[in-house]
């Protein structure tokens, strides 16, 4: 495992733990040369999933992806780190679980919009309003009109 500080390919483990969930196993490394520590997750290497465009073109899933729209979302939000990525989890293992090969992208963005609508009301307008690709000042409002009519 190369080290995020200075490039070194030893480190050794300090301490491994599953993860909350099970799902992987998390360890604390500390370089070799440096002697500064960093953590790692190791993960079952999973089914590979497909991920359909709009254009219909299809891509290999990407959690990644996922997290970053989330993380832009909840940018200067009171939203740790950890909520994200449990979001992007949970996510990933409803679609895992449904045992499909193939998943739709707008399938994906509706996911992330009920998680986030849940968490954060202010981070869930910032996603719709790049997913949703509101074109004007109404259409946003209207979706305002929607969550303050749902409360």
């Amino acid at each position: 495992m190369k080290c995020p500080y200075c490039g070194f390919v030893e480190s050794k483990v300090i301490d491994s733990r599953p993860t909350e969930d099970g799902t992987s196993i998390r360890r604390r490394r500390e370089c070799l040369k440096c002697q500064k520590r960093f953590t790692t997750y190791e993960k079952l290497e999973s089914i590979s999933l497909a991920v359909v465009k709009k254009d219909m073109s299809r891509q290999p899933y990407d959690r990644n992806k996922v997290l970053k729209g989330i993380m832009t979302a909840c940018e200067k939000r009171p939203i740790s780190i950890a909520q994200m990525e449990k979001i992007a989890d949970d996510i990933e293992g409803e679609l895992y679980q449904s045992m499909t090969k193939e998943v739709e992208s707008t399938q994906i963005g509706e996911k992330v919009m009920e998680k986030l609508k849940a968490l954060d009301e202010v981070a869930y307008v910032r996603f719709a309003s790049v997913y949703k690709q509101f074109d004007d000042i109404h259409t946003f409002m209207a979706e305002l009109q929607g969550l303050m009519e749902g409360k």
